[in-house]
């Protein structure tokens, strides 16, 4: 049976675009979450505003324009990082920064007509194939990499000094992290915008965070929680006619807000709990 009848349904090639950003920032958010690398995903993110202006000027592809910036502007805040400007600083200064040059760049080179909030805060309902393509690509091969890296990467982010002596380099493994999130920045773009992607990467993730015990689980509790806020938040800017990509961050912050809460309720429960028992324990002796 031939999918191309059902691929020609924009819904569907939304929801499949919305899932295939989701599967992919979820796990790899993880690694964002776990170093703190927030604000680096801000600056990465924002430069691909000038990504798109690199492609309009060259004519090439917004994906491998978005591409080429955000890796450069990876490579360039990790660089800063090591000298005397504090990492807080220098993720502050290139984010804005990009921000605003890539606003700047692409009102200069953009045809009349160009519609910059789909570039700001995505255009999901307007996916194509091609763009499918590159999103389930680019997240397959994302996929691929976190998990032929799992266990150094881990140890890199959990103890650097643990890894050196098992003969990991945790500079190589930071590398590897920057080049995977570059590759969602550039895939991503068309779903939530330049805005919004580091919410597809942090907030999913920390979501999971309360719910699980391990690394893994939480790694594919943030796919899920992600896969769940991208279809729920599609579902609902399609019936309240609302922007899409930001629907799709509110419902995850949703999540985020009520995975937080049963934490804390389950906290005090088995705290109340754990409580009796030993009071319990107590009295019979």
């Amino acid at each position: 049976m031939s999918l191309a009848p059902l691929l020609d349904d924009f819904l569907v090639r939304a929801a499949l675009a919305g899932l295939g950003v989701a599967l992919a920032a979820g796990p790899l958010g993880c690694f964002v979450v776990w170093r703190r690398m927030a604000y680096f995903g801000d600056a990465t993110a924002h430069a691909a505003l000038l990504g798109v202006a690199l492609a309009l000027a060259l004519e090439i592809s917004i994906t491998l324009g978005v591409l080429a910036a955000a890796t450069a502007m990876a490579f360039a805040v990790s660089a800063l990082s090591g000298r005397r400007l504090a990492m807080d600083t220098a993720l502050g200064v290139a984010a804005h920064a990009a921000l605003a040059a890539g606003l700047v760049a692409v009102a200069l080179i953009a045809p009349r007509g160009l519609d910059l909030e789909a570039y700001l805060f995505g255009e999901i309902l307007a996916v194509t194939r091609a763009d499918l393509a590159a999103i389930w690509g680019g997240g397959a091969a994302v996929l691929a990499v976190l998990a032929w890296r799992w266990a150094p990467l881990l140890t890199a982010t959990l103890s650097p000094d643990l890894a050196h002596a098992g003969g990991i380099d945790p500079r190589a493994e930071r590398i590897g992290l920057t080049l995977m999130i570059a590759v969602v920045v550039a895939v991503a773009l068309k779903v939530v915008g330049a805005l919004l992607i580091t919410a597809m990467l942090i907030v999913p993730a920390a979501a999971a965070r309360p719910l699980v015990r391990t690394p893994e689980a939480m790694a594919a509790a943030a796919a899920l929680i992600g896969a769940l806020a991208a279809l729920a938040g599609l579902w609902a800017s399609f019936r309240w006619d609302t922007p899409t990509g930001p629907t799709i961050v509110s419902v995850a912050a949703g999540l985020f807000l009520l995975s937080a809460i049963g934490a804390g309720i389950w906290a005090i429960v088995a705290g109340r709990i754990g409580t009796g028992r030993g009071e319990g324990l107590r009295g019979e002796g």
